[in-house]
This record gives C-alpha cells, structure tokens and sequence, in this order.
C-alpha cells in the first residue's frame, strides 16, 4: 500500500525527543537529517548550544551524521560547515538520489541508517522507499516558504487520514 510510505516509524516533538541508545539497540550507526525545521528554524543560520551538545553527543556515542537539504548550497554550506557537518544541497527529495549518496558518504547501509526530518512528502516518503527507518519530527517553526505551506496542507490531509486509521498517534495542533 502506498501510504504506508508515508508512515513513519516514530513520531516525536524534536530531535532532542528521540531516544539515541534505542536507535543503537536497533543497530543504527548513521543518521541522515534534514535541515530546515528540523535541526533548526527554516532559513536560520544559527545552530544553538543545545543543538551542538546534541551533534556532540551523537559522535560520543558513535554515530555518523549528514545533513540533506533539499535547499541551496549558500544555505546548507552557511549552516553545516561551522559544525563541520557533512552535507548534500539541493537533494530533491523524496528522489532517492541523494539518499544514495548520503549512504556512500556515511559508508553505511540502510539497515543501519535513519532518516530524521520534519516533513511527510520529503524526508519521510523518500526515506521510507528505500527502507530506512523514519523519524519524523514536529518543525520548529511555523515559518515557511510557499512551497512548503503548499505541502504542509497536504501533509496534513494524510495526517488526518493515518490518523483515523489507527495508523499513527498524532494531535491536530
């Protein structure tokens, strides 16, 4: 059934929700992640503390990371190089193109990779194609380009319908 390509493995508020030593036990080495909304405010060039403790934490604990952003270098570049975070711009997800890359450059599998972003039609559809397991985030901001307000709309008309189908647990907020 093709939504159950939209269903994603695990539904939290933020990044700093998801438990990292499950995803360990789980046998995950590598995290493919979205940018805008879900590590920060779309469009934000500043990471916070808060964020860097957690990148941190992710090595301590062994994880590879990478970002893919569907956005544009001078974005993505302004943002991840400072952390000193890999990345690959303008990814067009859900194509699994860049998702292909990011395993090459993790040097990782799909068994042993997540998908962690904010949207259903990107980084959940995509990830889930390949067989990654997803996590999706709530964004951060309400703050979007047009495109995405267009998208969140439908996002959310599929939304409601897992939801009535039991599923995902999700609130109307």
């Amino acid at each position: 059934m093709l939504l159950k390509n939209f269903v994603p493995d695990l539904y939290v508020q933020s990044i700093y929700h998801i438990d990292l030593d499950a995803l360990k036990k789980r046998g995950i080495t590598s995290i493919i992640t979205d940018l805008d909304n879900t590590l920060v405010e779309a469009d934000s060039p500043y990471y916070t503390p808060k964020l860097v403790k957690w990148l941190d934490d992710l090595q301590e604990m062994g994880f590879k990371v990478i970002i893919v952003s569907n956005n544009n270098l001078t974005r993505v570049a302004e943002f991840a190089d400072p952390l000193t975070v890999p990345y690959i711009h303008r990814a067009r997800k859900p194509l699994k193109r860049a998702f292909k890359q990011a395993l090459e450059r993790l040097q990782s599998t799909v068994k042993e990779t997540v998908v962690i972003g904010d949207q259903l039609l990107t980084d959940i559809f995509g990830g889930k194609r390949m067989g990654f397991y997803t996590i999706l985030v709530i964004p951060i901001s309400k703050k979007e380009k047009l495109g995405t307000k267009i998208i969140r709309v439908i996002e959310r008309i599929i939304m409601k319908w897992l939801k009535r189908r039991g599923l995902i647990a999700w609130e109307d907020e």
